[in-house]
């Protein structure tokens, strides 16, 4: 909720300061230009969505990076369609695949070693319930 509201005084800030520089006029074409370059994406996102399905059976993305790779791309378009100046350059970023494989890196490597921590915990906590036994026949001799 708190990120919100931060992301909501943003949103105007930023979009009173530009649109009183750049005027009223100019501010309308913005957000038309915007919404429709937002609508282009997603009429096209057939061709994007061919792409990193070509990317995953070349194996330089994994199915994961795949999903959160189409996600941003979504996501970029929605953004543009929904008029601010802020919601315009966060939706213009998350369409390069440079920004979004940032991104999905990040938190890719931070759910990798949560996962990697908690197998350690449970292989450690699996190995101590095992006691280690040697087993001396009765008909072997020792001399």
């Amino acid at each position: 909720m708190v990120y919100f509201i931060v992301y909501l005084f943003l949103e105007v800030l930023i979009s009173v300061n530009i649109s009183s520089r750049i005027g009223g006029l100019m501010t309308f074409f913005e957000i038309i230009l915007s919404a429709f370059i937002g609508v282009s994406i997603l009429i096209n996102f057939r061709a994007t969505l061919m792409e990193n399905l070509r990317a995953v059976s070349m194996q330089s993305i994994d199915l994961l990076e795949f999903q959160r790779l189409n996600l941003f791309t979504l996501l970029g378009a929605f953004l543009l369609i929904i008029p601010g100046f802020l919601t315009d350059i966060v939706g213009i970023l998350l369409q390069f695949s440079v920004f979004t494989s940032m991104i999905v890196n990040r938190y890719n490597v931070k759910s990798e070693n949560n996962n990697m921590h908690s197998n350690m915990q449970n292989h450690i906590k699996k190995d101590s319930d095992v006691i280690d036994v040697e087993i001396i026949s009765s008909d072997s001799t020792t001399k």
